[in-house]
């Protein structure tokens, strides 16, 4: 399995507390990049841009992604454009939430 594949399936397990969906069904996780020295930049953003749970969340990506085997320095980026809607949500995360 590469290590693009681990990092991915480990961000799984991160759950926004506020809604109890993992942040890749949210589709909160906009780009994984692996550079030579197989240092992570995720880029990614979050429901709304005052989210309380912001530090939580950042904090549970850097830990989730640190547990991975081979991964050198972690670097999450938070961006804000282009806004998450819910749109990005996958089918499971619109059927747990009631948008389906």
């Amino acid at each position: 399995m590469s290590l693009l594949t681990k990092v991915g399936a480990s961000l799984f397990e991160v759950i926004d507390p506020e809604l109890g969906v993992n942040i890749m069904d949210l589709g909160l996780v906009y780009g994984i990049e692996i550079d030579d020295e197989d240092n992570i930049k995720i880029t990614m953003t979050l429901t709304t841009p005052g989210c309380p749970m912001h530090d939580s969340i950042k904090n549970g990506v850097q830990y989730q992604v640190s547990q991975v085997e081979g991964v050198g320095e972690i670097d999450v980026n938070i961006i804000w454009e282009p806004a998450w809607t819910p749109a990005k949500m996958s089918e499971k995360a619109k059927e747990m939430l009631g948008f389906s």
